[in-house]
Parts: C-alpha cells; structure tokens; sequence
C-alpha cells in the first residue's frame, strides 16, 4: 500500500501514528479486524484522492494478524511476514510438548477418525507455476468497532493462491463482491517491496508437504513458527497463550488450501494433543450445512471457534466463532463469523475455475 499524501499531511499521520497506542490483536474476533482495515483503508484512499480498489488479504485469525492503524497508518505490508524455523530450535511450551495434557477423550477421538480418512484421500501433483482455487461462503461481523456483533449475509469468496516457493511479490488473486482483488506485497513509496517466500503464513503445497508427520515434532515447528513471528511483531507475553495460538494456526492452515494427505492426518492429530480442544455436537457453516465440530474457547477474547466436519463422512465443511459469554459484542451465543468451504483444486491460470476452464484471453 503506498500513502500518496505528503507535506503537513503526511506529519500529521506520522505524528498521530507516534502518538496512538500499539492497537491490541487479541481482542479482535474473526473477521472484525478485516472490516475495520477495509474502512481505514478506504478513509486513507478518499484522503490521497485515489478511486483503485483496495486488496482484500485472506481471513487470518486474530493471532496472526497485522495491527490495523500499523497498516493505515504506516503503510506497512498488506499480508503478514514468513517466518520459518527449524525443528531443532527451542520453542515454547505447547501441547504435546511440555506436559500429559490433551484434548478429552470425546473430541481426541474424533480428531483420530478424521484424521484416518484425510489420510486416506489423493494426493496431488502441483507444481509451482500453478495456483491453488478455493471457492468458499464467509460471514463476517459488520458491527461498529465496540459495539455489538453485526453477522454479515454469506458472501462468496473465490482466492488463486500461487504455489511459486518464492519469495514472490504477487501472492495471488481474490474475488469477492463482484470485484477482483490482487494480494501483493505493499510496502511505502520509495521503498522496495520484500517477496514473502512459502511458510505459515503463505502455505503452499510443497511447503505443507515438507512438514512434519509425527504429531509432537509438528506442533514443535508450529510453536517455533509462531513464537517468531510474534517475535517479529513484538506481540506482548500476556498476550500469547501456545495453545490457543497452535489452534488457530491449524485453522488457517485448514482454510483456504489443498492439502497433502499425510499432512492433513498430521495436523489433526496435532489438534488432538492440545489442551482445552472438545467436540461440539451441532455446529452450522455458513452454507447452513450442520455438522460435528471440533472447538476450542479463547477464555480471554470470549468466543469459541469450530472447525466443522461432516457427520457421515468427516469432510472439512467450514467453521464458526460464536460468544461464549456476555460480552460488549452481544450475549453468550451470538455468532461472530462463519464459514463454508464449496470448491477446492489446483488450477493453471489465475481467474481459472475448476468447473469452468481457464479464462478468455480474448
């Protein structure tokens, strides 16, 4: 994103962004922090005068996010930075890892049978000239910031991720209320952009083929990862929880990619080591499909987060976040955000769609 202003403009903003507060990250559920970025991001579009279209970034959970006024204000990169690590670096405690405890019995289980099947699906052959398609339903908060929750109606969102390992500039390709969005590495005027090579934050198949399959070594990378990437954000310690972090990274990971079989099988086995994951009996995505979800409570934020399969045949279908307790947002049971996932494939082109073909040139 490059800030056009200049002269008194520009010291103000500066001054101003000195001035504020590090805007905190946690206390924003899924998808609020998108809807107030877009508003600062179109506030900062009508202020230079400029009529293009802002990037939407993919839904990142409120752990791995970019602070808000940071991007409107600094100009900073629109997507969240790599940071990779190896399985031999010390990482902080996380489930599986520092202690016995883990999921209970109930949603360990489950996790242990969805794993089986996930293992059991095709592998693919992708290459990195190709893109990664995933057509999904998203429902987002549209509530004014501290005030009550807000669900938006399901909108369709399709993304074209490139699966080049990089680094790469252009990272690919969003459409979503009828318009097409680039997500690109933004960075001020004057400076030149960093390309984001394949990691957490930018999954590509052959990067989520490379992890670790055994459980605890999985959840040891995803810590190291985690833990320095916040790092890198100088993200407070009262304001990591291992856990609660390793769980919404497998959640991100599970949501808008194609993933490797053995790696999937992994990841949920890895969910099933961690402390405070259970099964929720009833869970509804966006498409109003019902399911079994696989949950875990953000104690501090209030609201609970579901992973939902199907009952029958443990397909990922999509996931919600709903209050666990009264809050400013609304009542205990108030839905925050949801999502269903409606088409996965790998694709040649950007614009490509698995059921359509490839785009005219013409």
């Amino acid at each position: 994103m490059n800030d056009r202003t200049s002269g008194p403009e520009r010291a103000e903003r500066e001054e101003l962004a000195r001035l504020l507060p590090a805007p905190a990250e946690r206390d924003l559920p899924p998808g609020r922090h998108l809807h107030h970025k877009d508003n600062l991001m179109r506030l900062i579009d009508q202020d230079g005068d400029r009529t293009t279209a802002r990037p939407r970034p993919r839904l990142l959970r409120p752990a791995v996010l970019l602070p808000a006024a940071g991007l409107a204000l600094g100009g900073v990169l629109l997507t969240t930075l790599t940071l990779t690590g190896q399985d031999s670096t010390p990482a902080p405690p996380v489930a599986g890892t520092g202690s016995q405890a883990t999921a209970p019995r109930g949603a360990a289980v489950l996790l242990d049978r969805i794993a089986s099947v996930a293992e059991k699906s095709d592998e693919q052959t992708v290459t990195g000239d190709q893109f990664v398609y995933v057509r999904t339903l998203q429902s987002v908060n549209e509530g004014e910031y501290g005030g009550p929750a807000k669900l938006g109606e399901p909108g369709e969102r399709e993304v074209w991720m490139t699966q080049k390992p990089g680094p790469v500039i252009d990272e690919g390709l969003i459409h979503e209320d009828g318009r097409y969005y680039p997500i690109t590495v933004g960075v001020p005027d004057g400076e030149t952009p960093v390309g984001y090579p394949a990691g957490l934050n930018r999954p590509t198949y052959a990067w989520l083929a490379s992890l670790p399959t055994d459980p605890d070594t999985l959840l040891r990378r995803l810590a190291t990862e985690i833990s320095r990437d916040q790092d890198a954000r100088d993200t407070p310690a009262e304001e990591r929880d291992p856990d609660q972090d390793a769980f919404e990274a497998i959640g991100e990971l599970l949501r808008e990619t194609v993933m490797p079989p053995k790696t999937a099988a992994a990841l949920y086995k890895a969910a099933a080591r961690i402390p405070g994951v259970s099964e929720d009996p009833d869970a509804v995505d966006a498409a109003g499909r019902h399911g079994i979800g696989v949950a875990r409570d953000d104690t501090r934020a209030g609201w609970r987060t579901a992973w939902i399969f199907d009952s029958t045949t443990l397909e990922y279908l999509g996931e919600q976040s709903y209050l666990i307790r009264d809050t400013e947002m609304g009542k205990k049971g108030t839905p925050i955000s949801k999502s269903a996932v409606l088409e996965r494939a790998v694709v040649d082109a950007l614009r490509e769609r698995p059921s359509k073909g490839k785009p005219s040139t013409t």
